[in-house]
């Protein structure tokens, strides 16, 4: 709120406002959070550019009202809903199927183009007729909107008078009689209004339709799609493609303040735009790098704000351990584990064995000055419970003797390099130079996804044990009558699996 008071004291007024109605509430840190940043979009976007906000319905009445403040409710163009899902059962409330997206610009001189979509061949438009050889014909009106005085598309023509209606002839009579003489005016039954008929037969696989504020035609990323990375608030490259179509031209630059995994900078690069990411975490910050690396080689771009350097990285371990700690697993070409327990693990590796096989290591980060051998022995632990190839330890310092000797201890693995230690030390200076692990770094995160999804429908599922099968809820009555009456079968324990099949009945044949 403080940020926003120096910044603009109207907008502060509005933000007081609404803190007034929800108090301290995780909304309004929220909007306090988004007002700061959007003053500050404001600042930097052109006169000529547009914003899109993309959030959800228990946000956006509320943006909206920061978004009139700070951008002008006359620069207010449109809000947009993508259906981004499928119906599903809930219990007390309408499913929630949309986003919203909230369109403004910055002043009347915006860019914006319409766009087109292939239509639905199963929706045929209303104004089809039937011609004489019985194919099927579009139809176009030949009025429009308002009452022209003088000349002569105010005047009746064949007997029909547009001003009855409040409208006008939109072409000379001229014109509308040569198109009579040459059969392309339709005379609707019952003195219909005439419309003017197409040359060509209607071929629905060719008819297009303006996209409008309300879109149905890009699905969600689904388990299966290649473009899933794993991202949670990852969105469709369609999305932004069409968002970035619409509202800028090429060569112009687009900027994303929240770039997450770097769905708008992909976008943006295939539609030969410049661009600008923007993004706190690293983790996010390296899943665009090895998207870059794998969708779009060619790309030449610079990262800003990342440790270059040994000093730099130990500066990072001190000031955030926990943000050194993604940087370094990324460093390594590992994907971070996240916050939470871990279980020993910081981040894991999927690396390339041979062809179509595929390694796992596990990395553990110490950000620490003071470690020993002990992390080394844990991690080796966590290796062998696991059933991972190899190890990863980070840690700040040169490894100590002790160190060393129970990385060795941890034994060796072939990799297509060359014989490797199963367990490696990688220190800050390492981290710097480039670490070598010995591993092909061609899989990153985005080729190690889409690795080990190949990799998980191979493997079959995995039986449940005898505890997990109790602890599942028991399943609902079934529908099912039938049979002949006969001794029932005795009930069983629960609490021993079942180890004896039973037999095979046999049946004695009647003579």
């Amino acid at each position: 709120m403080e940020g926003v008071r120096r910044a603009d004291v109207r907008i502060f007024q509005v933000l007081r406002a609404l803190q007034g109605f929800l108090g301290q509430s995780d909304v309004m840190a929220y909007l306090a959070m988004m007002t700061v940043r959007l003053l500050e979009m404001r600042r930097v976007l052109r006169s000529t550019g547009s914003i899109y906000l993309h959030c959800d319905p228990t946000a956006s009445h509320y943006l909206k009202i920061v978004l009139d403040a700070i951008f002008g409710q006359q620069n207010f163009r449109g809000e947009i809903i993508w259906r981004r899902t499928n119906a599903r059962a809930t219990t007390g409330r309408w499913p929630r199927l949309h986003d919203t997206l909230l369109h403004y610009s910055k002043s009347d001189a915006f860019v914006f183009r319409s766009l087109k979509v292939k239509a639905d061949e199963n929706k045929l438009p209303h104004t089809l007729i039937t011609g004489k050889d019985g194919k099927k014909y579009q139809t176009y009106e030949l009025t429009g909107p308002g009452v022209t005085k003088d000349g002569e598309s105010g005047r009746p023509w064949r007997g029909f008078n547009p001003a009855k209606y409040g409208r006008h002839w939109a072409n000379s009579h001229g014109t509308m009689d040569m198109w009579e003489e040459a059969g392309l005016i339709h005379w609707p039954a019952k003195n219909g209004f005439p419309r003017r008929k197409s040359v060509a037969p209607f071929d629905p696989s060719q008819r297009e339709v303006v996209v409008g504020d309300v879109w149905t035609d890009i699905d969600r990323i689904n388990q299966s799609s290649k473009e899933r990375l794993g991202y949670p608030t990852q969105k469709p490259l369609a999305l932004l493609e069409r968002i970035i179509s619409a509202s800028s031209n090429a060569g112009d630059t687009i900027l994303d303040p929240f770039c997450g995994c770097g769905t708008a900078i992909h976008a943006a690069e295939r539609l030969n735009r410049n661009w600008i990411g923007i993004d706190i975490t690293y983790l996010a910050i390296q899943v665009i790098e090895d998207r870059i690396k794998t969708w779009l080689p060619a790309t030449k771009y610079a990262i800003e704000g990342i440790p270059k350097d040994e000093f730099a990285a130990r500066k990072l371990a001190e000031r955030d351990p926990y943000v050194f700690q993604e940087w370094a697993v990324g460093r390594v070409g590992g994907q971070p584990r996240g916050r939470g327990p871990d279980k020993g693990i910081d981040g894991e590796i999927a690396f390339i064995r041979g062809p179509g096989r595929y390694g796992r290591a596990i990395v553990s980060v110490k950000g620490g000055k003071n470690v020993g051998p002990d992390a080394v022995r844990i991690l080796k632990a966590v290796v062998e419970r696991e059933d991972a190839d190899m190890g990863v330890f980070i840690c700040l310092n040169d490894p100590t003797a002790d160190m060393r000797t129970e990385a060795a201890l941890g034994g060796r693995i072939v990799l297509p390099g060359g014989e490797r230690a199963k367990i490696q030390i990688v220190t800050a200076a390492d981290l710097a130079r480039g670490p070598n692990l010995g591993i092909l770094t061609e899989l990153n995160i985005v080729t190690a996804t889409l690795a080990a999804r190949t990799e998980k429908r191979k493997k079959p599922p995995k039986s449940p044990t005898p505890e997990e099968l109790r602890a599942q809820p028991p399943l609902p009555p079934m529908p099912i009558k039938g049979g002949k009456a006969g001794k029932q079968q005795p009930t069983l324990p629960l609490d021993e699996p079942i180890l004896v099949q039973p037999k095979e009945v046999t049946r004695r044949k009647r003579s």
